[in-house]
C-alpha cells in the first residue's frame, strides 16, 4: 500500500511539476548526447569556449530541426485550411452513409473543419508556441549548467561511500550516456530513411506535398508507435481527399505501412541490437504515460528515460530482475567491479 500511494505521488509531483522538471530532463539528455562533442572540444580548447561550441551546436541544429518540422507540419495545414471544403463534403457524405446503416454519429464530429474548429485549432498551436519558447529557455539554462559540472559530478559520485559504489554510480552514468547516444544515433539514421521513403512514394503516386509527408514521417518517427500511426494515418486521409478513391487510399495505407514496418520493426532492431532492446509493452506504456505526465515533450523523452532506468537497474543485483523483465533481450552480465 505505501508503494502505491508513493508512485501516485511520484506521478502527481511529475504532473504537476512538467513546467520545470520535463525541460531539466531534456537538458540532461541533450548533455548524455552532446558530451562527447564537448569533451572532445575541450581537450583542445579552453573550457568555456568549448562550451560555447557545443551550445551554438546544439541550439543550430535544434533551431534548424524546429524550422523543418514547422515548414512540413505548417505546408500541410495550409493545404487542409485550403481544401476545409472539401474535407467537410467527404465528412457529411460519410456521416450519410454510416446513419445509413445505423450508425448514429451526428454531433459527435459535427463541428469538425468548420470555422470555429479552425479558430480553435490555431489557438491551440498558438499556446503550444508559446510553452515551447518557454521550454526552449528553460532547457538552454540546464544544459549549458549541466555540461559545465559533468566532470565534477563525476568526482563526487566517486566519493560517495565506498570507492567501489561511486565506481558503480559513475559507471551506470557512463554507460546510459552511451545507450542514449547510440539510440539517438539509430532512431535519427531510422528516422531519415523513413522519411525518404514516403517522400519517395508521395512522389512516384502523385501525392501532393511529397517532401512535406517526408518530413512530418522523420519528425514522429521519434515517437514510436504514435508517431508512425499518425505518419501513416494523416497522408492516408490526404490521399483520399486528393485522389477520391477508396481503392488508393487503401493502397497508399497498405504502402505507407510497409515502409514503417520495414524501417521500424526489422531494419531498426538489427542496428540497435540487444543493448538497446525494451519490451514492446514497456515502450507503448512509456510512451502513453510521459506523453500524458508532459506532452509531446514526454512523448519524446519517454523511451529514453526507460532505457537509462534499466541501465541503472542492471548494476545491482538487488534490481537486476527488473531490467531482465522489462527488457526485449536478457541484458548482458555487468563486468566484475574492479577492487
Amino acid at each position: 500500500m505505501l508503494a502505491v500511494c508513493t508512485t501516485v505521488l511520484v506521478l502527481i509531483a511529475l504532473y504537476y511539476g512538467r513546467v520545470i522538471l520535463a525541460p531539466v530532463v531534456f537538458a540532461l539528455f541533450v548533455v548524455a548526447v552532446v558530451w562527447p562533442v564537448q569533451a572532445a572540444l575541450q581537450a583542445r580548447l579552453p573550457r568555456l569556449v568549448a562550451l560555447l561550441i557545443t551550445v551554438v551546436a546544439v541550439a543550430v541544429v535544434l533551431t534548424g530541426l524546429a524550422t523543418l518540422i514547422g515548414w512540413g507540419f505548417g505546408r500541410a495545414a495550409r493545404w487542409l485550411i485550403a481544401d476545409t471544403a472539401r474535407f467537410q463534403a467527404m465528412y457529411q457524405q460519410a456521416t450519410a452513409w454510416l446513419e445509413g446503416h445505423g450508425f448514429v454519429v451526428t454531433g459527435v464530429f459535427s463541428d469538425f473543419f468548420s470555422v470555429s474548429w479552425m479558430v480553435r485549432t490555431i489557438q491551440g498551436i498558438a499556446t503550444r508556441l508559446q510553452s515551447v519558447a518557454s521550454f526552449s529557455v528553460v532547457a538552454l539554462v540546464f544544459l549549458i549548467l549541466g555540461l559545465l559540472e559533468v566532470e565534477d559530478t563525476a568526482r563526487k559520485l566517486r566519493r560517495i561511500g565506498s570507492p567501489q559504489a561511486g565506481e558503480k554510480l559513475v559507471r551506470a552514468g557512463a554507460t546510459t550516456a552511451a545507450k542514449l547516444q547510440k539510440y539517438m544515433l539509430v532512431r535519427t539514421v531510422m528516422s531519415v530513411m523513413t522519411g525518404a521513403l514516403v517522400t519517395a512514394f508521395a512522389w512516384a503516386i502523385g501525392l501532393p506535398l511529397a517532401a512535406e509527408w517526408g518530413v512530418i514521417a522523420f519528425a514522429l518517427n521519434y515517437i514510436p508507435f504514435i508517431g508512425p500511426f499518425v505518419a501513416t494515418l494523416a497522408p492516408t486521409l490526404f490521399a483520399l481527399a486528393h485522389f477520391e478513391s477508396w481503392e488508393t487510399m487503401l493502397a497508399v495505407f497498405a504502402c505507407l505501412n510497409l515502409i514503417q514496418f520495414v524501417v521500424g520493426s526489422y531494419l531498426e532492431p538489427r542496428v540497435a541490437g540487444s543493448a538497446l532492446s525494451v519490451s514492446p509493452f514497456v515502450v507503448l506504456l512509456a510512451v502513453f504515460l510521459w506523453s500524458f505526465l508532459w506532452g509531446i515533450a514526454g512523448a519524446f523523452m519517454g523511451v529514453p528515460i526507460v532505457i537509462a532506468i534499466l541501465t541503472v537497474c542492471e548494476q545491482y543485483d538487488g534490481s537486476r530482475w527488473v531490467a531482465a523483465l522489462l527488457a526485449g533481450e536478457p541484458p548482458p552480465d555487468p563486468e566484475p567491479t574492479p577492487v
